[in-house]
């Protein structure tokens, strides 16, 4: 019998047996970095000269793996793997689909620290922001198996005399999931069980900054015996492999996570009808966020500051969810602002893999050059605070960035920086705090630190984003307890990790017997 679900615990690394056993790892995992990495089709490696080098951020001498990369050739292979394989995984009894799930949360519960050490390596989280990456990916696979079980009878309709209807949900299909680098883990995971838990098949592109811990989750769902061609791993180009898997005529379903620019582009391709496509492609895209922290003047500052502190600097702002943008009532916006600048200016940056800092690097080259060149604009349109600097010299190191008195309608405030950066406006009431944190083409997340019980019923109904955190940060969805997902061009708003998420994988289908 299977137990009732329960969000997996985070380590607490104030205790030193933790923080011992952390460093093991870190150690296990330093000594296993440079392998390479292969295509899976069809149960079956394949070895390819041209490769996706994964380089530690923190480091970028150091090489995390060498993975073999996709071409269309064993892209289409990967498909046709998966339209076979569908034949037969569409008809396996669903706890038993679901019973695959759970083995796989048991492995990598046992190796958890493991997995957190290789997210510390490939993309450069911080110990806190690794554990809880690898945490979710245990509870999307405990949750969404837990989940089938709820549905694999369907729902319940209404009968007549002399008639019984059913109502079910069928599979639908090849489904092509391309999950995004930030949450390495717990997103390439939650995106990639829920289509084959739901009897699809999976072919699966990671993003190219975090391979190698997409490769080490397939060898988690191979040991927890998956059938071979059930889930296809073609690691390549966006332009190359990804266009070419979107366009497939037998792709069902496509699930992407990332930018919008990504995201509306892969709406628009599966649109498109191809030749020999049967169906219409269902896309679930979750593509982004401008996210605000809202503070009144009948606030607990310290609730506030430690708020704008976390989402804004958690994984160096490398989060959809992360709370850019701090709307302040003009009654304490000079002392929330100097209370962020200090607690900003004692967060320890550096080499998560040396040392347990606050916040490390931001993922890559291109994602450095960029959050400094919003710095640049950030000076021009407002006020520099604190930080502003980065050290590319060993890797993509950026100081924590706080600006002041930035207009509403200014680039910081309406476009998606996706770094250590937040940006204060003042408001001089909360009708207008609210007006402005609406004011974005997003719909993601928000927060609003308050102790009027009218402003919190007023932004429940008027703050237009998916996920609403009152008097605590805007990040940091747990599985089953915060269903993640935005309005707007944030994306479909599909609440992962919720109860309505797996039947995005199914077909509904009424089935009625007359007697």
């Amino acid at each position: 019998m299977v137990t009732a679900y329960r969000h997996e615990p985070f380590t607490d690394f104030t205790i030193e047996e933790n923080k011992q056993a952390f460093e093991a790892a870190l150690k296990q995992v330093k000594d296993e970095l440079g392998k390479d990495y292969d295509l899976v089709v069809n149960g079956e490696r394949i070895h390819t000269e041209e490769k996706i080098v994964s380089t530690n951020p923190a480091d970028t001498k150091q090489v995390v793996g060498n993975v073999s990369k996709a071409n269309q050739e064993t892209a289409e292979q990967a498909i046709q793997s998966a339209a076979e394989a569908f034949k037969s995984w569409k008809k396996w009894d669903a706890a038993s689909r679901a019973e695959i799930l759970f083995r796989a949360a048991n492995i990598v519960r046992k190796r958890k620290h493991e997995f957190s050490a290789y997210l510390v390596y490939e993309v450069g989280k911080p110990w806190k922001e690794a554990d809880a990456d690898t945490a979710e990916a245990i509870d999307f696979l405990e949750y969404y198996g837990r989940q089938m079980l709820e549905l694999k009878d369907g729902k319940p309709v209404n009968s007549r005399d002399g008639e019984h209807n059913r109502y079910v949900y069928t599979p639908i299909g090849v489904s092509v999931v391309i999950p995004p680098w930030n949450l390495a883990f717990a997103i390439m995971a939650g995106t990639t069980i829920a289509p084959i838990v739901t009897g699809n098949t999976v072919v699966m592109k990671p993003a190219s900054n975090s391979p190698v811990i997409a490769a080490k989750f397939v060898e988690v769902l191979e040991e927890a015996g998956l059938p071979k061609g059930v889930l296809n791993f073609v690691p390549g180009s966006g332009g190359e492999v990804g266009d070419y898997l979107v366009d497939h005529p037998k792709t069902a379903l496509i699930s992407f996570t990332g930018s919008r620019e990504v995201g509306t582009r892969i709406f628009k391709r599966a649109a498109e009808i191809q030749p020999g496509q049967q169906q219409l492609k269902q896309v679930i895209a979750e593509m982004g966020g401008k996210d605000t922290v809202v503070v009144d003047n009948e606030a607990n500052l310290d609730t506030a500051v430690e708020a704008i502190i976390v989402s804004a600097f958690g994984f160096s702002g490398q989060k959809c969810s992360s709370g850019s943008r701090a709307v302040v009532h003009e009654d304490v916006y000079d002392e929330v602002l100097e209370r962020v600048k200090k607690r900003t200016e004692e967060l320890t940056v550096g080499n998560a893999s040396e040392e347990n800092v606050y916040m490390g690097p931001v993922v890559d080259q291109g994602a450095y050059d960029k959050i400094l060149g919003y710095i640049e604009i950030g000076k021009e349109e407002g006020r520099l605070v604190t930080g502003g600097k980065g050290d590319d010299s060993t890797g993509y190191f950026i100081e924590p960035t706080v600006f002041a008195d930035l207009d509403p309608n200014s680039r910081m405030q309406q476009e998606e920086i996706f770094g250590p950066v937040v940006c204060f406006t003042k408001a001089k009431d909360f009708d207008e705090a609210i007006d402005i944190a609406n004011n974005t083409e997003y719909g993601l997340t928000g927060a609003v630190i308050s102790n009027n019980r009218a402003h919190l019923d007023q932004a429940a109904a008027d703050f237009h984003v998916g996920n609403l955190y009152f008097n605590r940060n805007c990040t940091g969805a747990i599985v089953g307890y915060q269903p993640f997902g935005g309005f707007n061009m944030s994306g479909t708003d599909s609440k992962a990790g919720g109860p309505d998420y797996l039947a995005l994988h199914m077909n509904p289908k009424t089935i009625s017997e007359k007697y």
